[in-house]
């Protein structure tokens, strides 16, 4: 096979993009949902937890880019490779976990109570027929979820921050600046009763979480970082007409020389810069000012406990401090950024099924030619099928549907971040490898999630 030439980096203007998506995919689970939960509940002493969770995050994250920058690939191509059966393991494992549809359902709660319905399954059903139009009509599916991130992100972010610090206090402050060091009200990290699953649920969500990180490799492929400059793009289900066409999932080869070699440092150096910035900056400050924004006006108050309530509640004590208008309106954008993260969700995880589905067709016909856009939207309306029976079945608590979801995808987690760590040391040049602090950072998060991992199974089962 002939070889490539390594592309020269761009400007970081134009590298951004990626990033927010992954950071979109995580606003309606960890950032507004079970952080802010956990601090209505219990306070700002577990807001470490959300720092340590994002900072975890972006070391796994950037592994997952390094094999994609160098490869053009994505990192299930490359673990197909030295583990055939993986294709099942991310299938299952990726439709368990995030088919549950607990975000859509927060979605539907908060907006129906915005307009007055109670019984609000009917409007999450209508939420995920609406999320399957938007995703089958777009022609590129990358350019659209990278539009509509940026969008939600540029307009909820701030608006959640000039709503916090507007409501907090001199001793919220003091509150906050103890608990991103552990400190909480007489207790230090944990506080006493506090449901462990839903902590692990929460640190595995601080960010994206569970499978949803390995689609990193594939929304840099498809924007072109590094090597991904040479791979296809998923279009649209009618851009296509489903007809199959010859596609191509393995990336391509460069001549490792100095040159080469230099080229990638400046792509690494930027796609770092890149991650830090938009993911774990922007990423942190949200979760930041989501809990604050739940402690200053919800913590201590009956029923927080309960469900999701403590959103409603929060909407509730602005429009009693404020103005009616202003509780309405932080309803509505709250409901927006859920659907918006529902909505990624469903792409990336459609993207990981369909991917993964491929391959192992790849395999057993030998044939290049795939519907592959068929695919993803067979996985996409799977998905929502799926949802819509659990909501006819009466099964649509969100948070029980959130927590379920994040613990499963908490296991996820450890087992990709050993597959990707094994999958860097055996396909990249030794020039590629992390760096020994790195490393040593990567053998940490394992054992975190090893050992969180089986506290919260054996918790659950004995």
């Amino acid at each position: 096979m002939a070889l490539k030439a390594f592309p020269p980096a761009p400007r970081l203007k134009q590298m951004i993009g990626p990033s927010f998506i992954i950071l979109a995919l995580g606003l309606g689970s960890g950032e507004i949902i079970l952080w802010p939960y956990l601090v209505s509940n219990y306070g700002l002493g577990v807001a470490w937890g959300a720092i340590l969770g994002i900072s975890f995050q972006f070391f796994i994250n950037m592994e997952i880019e390094r094999y994609a920058l160098v490869k053009g690939e994505s990192v299930f191509v490359g673990i197909a490779r030295f583990l055939p059966s993986s294709v099942y393991w991310f299938i299952l494992s990726t439709f368990i976990g995030f088919g549950l549809p607990g975000i859509v359902a927060a979605a539907a709660q908060v907006l129906g109570h915005v307009f007055g319905m109670a019984d609000f399954k009917w409007l999450a059903i209508i939420l995920l027929v609406v999320i399957g139009i938007i995703l089958t009509f777009g022609r590129t599916i990358y350019s659209l979820m990278e539009r509509i991130t940026k969008i939600i992100i540029f307009f909820g972010v701030p608006f959640i921050f000039v709503l916090a610090v507007y409501f907090s206090t001199p001793d919220a402050w003091s509150a906050l600046g103890s608990g991103l060091i552990g400190k909480g009200e007489g207790f230090w990290f944990l506080a006493p009763g506090i449901a462990i699953a839903t902590f692990l649920g929460a640190f595995a969500y601080s960010g994206a979480g569970g499978n949803l990180n390995l689609t990193q490799s594939i929304y840099i492929k498809e924007k072109g970082y590094g090597m991904g400059v040479y791979s296809q793009k998923i279009t649209g289900l009618f851009a296509t007409r489903g007809r199959k066409e010859e596609i191509k999932l393995a990336g391509e080869d460069f001549a490792v020389t100095s040159e080469s070699i230099s080229v990638f440092k400046k792509w690494w150096h930027l796609i770092n810069l890149e991650h830090l910035i938009v993911f774990w900056f922007v990423g942190s400050l949200s979760m930041i000012m989501l809990m604050f924004l739940a402690y200053s006006t919800t913590y201590g108050l009956a029923g927080n406990a309960q469900g999701i309530n403590f959103v409603l509640s929060e909407g509730s004590r602005m429009a009693v401090l404020t103005n009616p208008f202003v509780g309405l309106f932080f309803l509505v954008v709250v409901g927006v950024m859920l659907f918006q993260t529902q909505l990624g969700i469903m792409d990336s995880t459609s993207r990981i099924m369909s991917e993964n589905a491929a391959i192992a067709r790849l395999r057993r016909s030998g044939d290049n030619k795939i519907a592959l856009s068929k695919i993803y939207y067979f996985f996409v309306w799977a998905q929502i099928t799926f949802g819509i029976i659990l909501f006819l079945l009466d099964f649509y608590e969100p948070k029980t549907l959130i927590v379920l979801g994040a613990v499963i995808n908490a296991f996820a987690m450890l087992v990709h971040v050993i597959l990707v760590t094994i999958l860097n040391r055996r396909a990249l040049n030794k020039v590629f490898y992390p760096s020994w602090w790195r490393q040593i950072i990567l053998y940490i998060i394992i054992v975190f999630f090893a050992v969180f991992s089986f506290v919260v199974a054996k918790a659950q089962l004995f």
